[in-house]
């Protein structure tokens, strides 16, 4: 169900330790929906992988590549998009366009973030663009920082070793790559059908060989 809105249903949530969706509950068991492992056990399959059992997952340095690739992705297309377009809402959420790509790239600034103090508040996730990046410019300013901040930790001997404890459980750095890359592809392609529908073409978009391997849901909202 759709909680947004739904201020009981919230509350519930929040009751049992959930403030953010997705969740995924049968009335008694219940956790984040953003683990396509523990869903798998949930409901006792095994897990799929874009249709495939068995597929395997990206290597690190591979995750890492096209982490990198979606964060300049979206800081060459969110340019474009005009000033009015930055206000509008996108499909079932109460979040602008501004939001959203702030959103990507703070994501993805959240992996260095999380293995640098080993934890992983949900509060990142529900911060907003703040005051100071009002235009597109300043966004894009900001994707950049983020993407220079993560091809600098791709050199450390640190960047996908250990374990963090995350707001939905304890996850390898690999297990956390993946994650934080398949949500900021999921943003990026959100954000590219959004400036379709303002009539404006995103620079040099991803092909789709740049999604390939990636958990994606079908489902663009």
């Amino acid at each position: 169900m759709n909680v947004e809105g739904n201020a009981a249903a919230v509350e519930e949530l929040e009751r049992r330790g959930m403030r953010m969706v997705p969740v995924v509950t049968d009335g008694e068991r219940l956790f984040h929906g953003w683990n396509p492992e523990e869903l798998a056990r949930f409901v006792g399959v095994e897990e799929q992988r874009h249709g495939k059992s068995g597929e395997k997952k990206l290597a690190v340095a591979e995750l890492a590549r096209r982490l990198e690739r979606i964060v300049e992705a979206a800081r060459r297309a969110i340019p474009e998009v005009p000033p009015a377009g930055l206000e509008a809402k996108v499909p079932e959420r109460e979040r602008t366009v501004r939001d959203l790509a702030y959103h990507l790239f703070r994501l993805s600034a959240a992996y260095r973030d999380a293995l640098e103090t080993r934890t992983y508040p949900e509060s990142w996730l529900q911060e907003t663009a703040p005051g100071e990046m009002r235009d597109a410019a300043s966004l894009a300013r900001y994707g950049a920082t983020v993407r220079e901040r993560l091809a600098e930790w791709w050199t450390r001997a640190e960047a996908f070793a250990g374990d963090v404890e995350t707001y939905y459980g304890r996850q390898s750095a690999a297990e956390l790559l993946e994650r934080t890359t398949w949500h900021a592809a999921q943003h990026l392609r959100q954000l590219y059908a959004l400036m379709e529908g303002m009539g404006v073409r995103p620079k040099e978009p991803l092909a789709k060989d740049d999604f390939e391997g990636l958990p994606l849901p079908k489902e663009l909202w």
